[in-house]
């Protein structure tokens, strides 16, 4: 069985066990999160719009993590303008620990 929930503006394919980054929730590390499901495939059915929305994914969080480096430069030609950036972004490892239909 599978699902795919929506959490920070993404979409991601999850199965029961799978660890995955996702954008920072705002909850505390080892704490438990639910999510509500766009799809959810068991077998031969597929649950979507609001059958879906009676299924629900649970899991934990595991941790932070920090994405890489992103390096930005910008410049204006003739000007003398230069301006170099860089950036790194903070995601919640989570755990999926059940999901259910």
């Amino acid at each position: 069985m599978y699902a795919v929930i929506a959490t920070g503006g993404k979409q991601e394919k999850v199965v029961e066990g799978q660890r995955l980054r996702v954008e920072l929730l705002g909850v505390d590390d080892g704490s438990d999160v639910s999510f509500t499901p766009v799809l959810v495939v068991d077998g031969d059915r597929v649950l979507t719009g609001s059958d879906a929305a009676l299924a629900s994914v649970a899991a934990k969080v595991v941790g932070t993590e920090r994405g890489e480096k992103i390096d930005g430069f910008t410049y204006k030609r003739r000007t003398n303008q230069r301006r170099r950036y860089g950036h790194r972004q903070n995601y919640n490892v989570i755990e999926i620990t059940s999901i259910t239909a």
